[in-house]
């Protein structure tokens, strides 16, 4: 069985004794290196036309997530500007409103009175 580290075929690699480098070493007499050209060019195109796919998808990811973000800074100014409209809304009204409370209150203490008045004769 080959050593997985060091390949089968006829290319070889191995590390090298004293950096990360790796050594290719081609034994001519075990193959075709045009067959193993071809292939490998094949691959090469395959895993380009793989990362193309992946580049134009990540700009079709990035410009939907930018018009989301325009978007929800759009809703967010949106809503900010209705609570600061209810807001002041509430303010105008809101003594209009305590003055109706008052007066409800008074007008049901004048009607319990009256109908304890006639009552009692």
């Amino acid at each position: 069985m080959a050593n997985p580290m060091y390949g089968s075929g006829p290319l070889r690699s191995r590390n090298a004794p004293s950096s990360d480098e790796i050594q290719l070493r081609i034994d001519p007499v075990h193959g075709d290196l045009d067959e193993e050209i071809d292939g490998l060019h094949s691959r090469v195109r395959m895993l380009k036309g793989v990362a193309q796919e992946i580049n134009s998808e990540a700009k079709f990811q990035n410009d939907f997530l930018n018009q989301l973000q325009l978007t929800l800074t759009k809703a967010q100014a949106g809503v900010k500007n209705n609570m600061r409209r209810m807001n002041k809304s509430i303010i105008q009204q809101g003594s209009n409103h305590i003055v109706h409370v008052v007066l409800f209150a008074l007008l049901c203490f004048f009607v319990v009175y009256l109908l304890s008045k006639f009552s009692r004769r």
